[in-house]
């Protein structure tokens, strides 16, 4: 029998975590590929989580911050440092000055950090599968793009490049403060969710009411995502057996609680309650590496690590929720995206192990 999975999910995504040390040009390595995303969070104290991607380009002025609705750049300040370059095994964080010894977001001596990082295509080709050319960076094997494009103020259709249909797109305005708008296929094509809010889904045109195709996004003429002459980036996801899975589920308020059927014993989950304002929640292996696993982040807030409620156990096979937080496991719809660790059965047919 033939299985058509990713075998090695580590080739692809991974996270990395270190203690910081004030060091000037540090060298974070173990990610295991040259990532084209990078997603940064300090966990003992708060401060804003700030990405960046091969397409903007590493430094101080690419930062974003999913915590808040910023414009590109705006979060940086010289005495945070920022990350600089990206390396083919992790990434290179400078110190902004020695001065202040602030070095909150990436590397003040003693500080925790957790990176997620993503393998999308590498530098950035351009894209003319919708009505305006985009800048895309895919990775197709693992159903992951990076899309760069300037909108025009009216109805559009944008090339992502996956060459499979996203079941989840995150889209934010590089030039103006605007929240970061996220399509995802438990929510339908009329509704969005924003990452820096803890808001339930609310009705918008963000996406023209179209459902996304292989080939291309839609666009309404909402400022959040089509400012003429405003640039945006969009971060896209296609489910892939063995890799990904993108969806919902009921929580049921029990300890005893639901169980997420995944394929995969999985490395990484984000996760938002579709019916209220708790916050989106970020789980994964290297933060919590065994089972009973308690500590989550908070992409719409800066706050530091909680770990004050057991969430869930990861098997070979999907997630087992342990907790009856609200925020998770509470008797309501979920709309989640994962990604493995290992394949629950490879290519050769060779189940995984659990935890």
């Amino acid at each position: 029998m033939a299985y058509t999975t990713i075998d090695d999910s580590g080739l692809y995504f991974n996270t990395v975590t270190w203690t910081g040390n004030d060091n000037e040009s540090r060298d974070i390595t173990g990610v295991g590929f040259q990532p084209d995303w990078v997603w940064g969070k300090r966990r003992d104290d708060a401060a804003g989580h700030n990405l960046l991607d091969v397409v903007r380009g590493a430094g101080e002025n690419g930062e974003l911050a999913s915590s808040t609705d910023g414009a590109e750049g705006s979060n940086a300040q010289d005495r945070f440092g920022f990350l600089s370059t990206f390396l083919s095994d992790g990434f290179r964080v400078e110190d902004g000055s020695e001065a202040s010894g602030d070095k909150a977001y990436w590397n003040q001596n003693s500080a925790t950090y957790v990176a997620w990082n993503w393998k999308a295509g590498g530098t950035a080709s351009s894209n003319t599968d919708g009505s305006i050319t985009s800048s895309v960076s895919a990775n197709q094997t693992a159903g992951s793009s990076i899309v760069s494009y300037t909108g025009t103020g009216s109805a559009l259709t944008c090339g992502h490049g996956l060459g499979a249909v996203p079941q989840w797109i995150i889209v934010k305005d590089r030039d103006a403060a605007a929240n970061w708008n996220t399509y995802h296929i438990a929510n339908g094509n009329a509704k969005t969710s924003q990452l820096n809010l803890g808001n339930a889904p609310s009705a918008t045109s963000s996406w023209n009411s179209t459902t996304p195709t292989s080939s291309v996004f839609s666009l309404g003429a909402v400022s959040a995502v089509n400012t003429s002459s405003n640039d945006y980036i969009a971060y896209c996801f296609a489910e892939k057996q063995g890799y990904s899975k993108i969806g919902k589920y009921a929580g049921n308020a029990n300890a005893n609680g639901a169980f997420v059927y995944t394929g995969f014993k999985p490395a990484f989950i984000i996760i938002k309650d579709i019916s209220s304002t708790d916050p989106w929640h970020m789980i994964d292996n290297k933060r919590s590496p065994i089972n009973l696993m308690n500590a989550r982040l908070f992409p719409s807030n800066s706050n530091a690590e909680n770990t004050s409620a057991d969430i869930c156990d990861f098997v070979s096979n999907g997630i087992k929720f342990r907790g009856t937080n609200d925020g998770f496991n509470g008797s309501r719809n979920y709309l989640f995206y994962a990604v493995a660790e290992s394949s629950f059965v490879n290519s050769k047919g060779t189940p995984n192990n659990a935890r």
